[in-house]
């Protein structure tokens, strides 16, 4: 049983159980507004699938690709309860949970915003119907995508505004039941923060 919560794009938070399925999921499509929305939805799905905290075998956190300042958020939120709950981080790469099921050869792209594109190819999926991604997460330029189609073979082309945290859950179900590796616990974003830290005083002329 396990808490997935995404906000590579929106906010997305699900209870998912390899057995039963999804159990409960909300989702909002704010790309502005994780913070203010992350606890709610972590409340209404723990509500809403009858779960206990007590039940949960772990918290499964969306990696990205994604903007900092959203993806951070829903990292930390997976962190916070997990480390209150006693349970373990389950990192799964956002873009693997859209093409999870899908056999085909797939493209997959999110917002990157600055008119720039997340982006990961995949050739469908192995014997046990994992996604086999042959190349990505990356970024490029909006305007390059369709010649990364083209390089890639023309392969199907999913644009995704949003990333389903039960998708997220279930793969993260698939791999366990599996015994396949999880990601690494390194956040995908990318490129450096639209913001930084200076690194030292401004100095003062005269």
């Amino acid at each position: 049983m396990l808490l997935a919560i995404d906000t590579s794009a929106g906010t997305s938070v699900a209870v998912v159980d390899y057995d039963r399925g999804i159990l409960a999921e909300y989702s909002s499509d704010d790309t502005r507004r994780h913070a203010e929305v992350i606890g709610e939805l972590i409340a209404a799905c723990l509500e809403g699938s009858g779960i206990a905290v007590a039940e949960l075998s772990g918290v499964v956190a969306g990696m990205g690709p994604g903007p900092f300042t959203g993806l951070r958020v829903g990292i930390a939120a997976a962190r916070a309860f997990a480390f209150g709950a006693g349970k373990v981080v389950v990192p799964i790469v956002s873009h693997d949970a859209i093409a999870f099921g899908i056999v085909e050869p797939l493209m997959v792209a999110t917002d990157a915003r600055r008119s720039e594109v997340y982006w990961s190819s995949y050739a469908g999926v192995d014997e046990v119907g994992l996604p086999i991604r042959t190349a990505g997460p990356a970024l490029a330029r909006a305007l390059e995508l369709s010649a990364l189609v083209s390089a890639q073979g023309r392969p199907r082309l999913i644009e995704a505004s949003t990333v389903s945290a039960a998708a997220l859950g279930m793969l993260a179900e698939s791999l366990h039941a599996n015994g396949r590796a999880f990601a690494t616990d390194q956040p995908l974003y990318l490129r450096s923060p639209d913001v930084t830290i200076s690194a030292g005083p401004k100095r003062v002329t005269g």
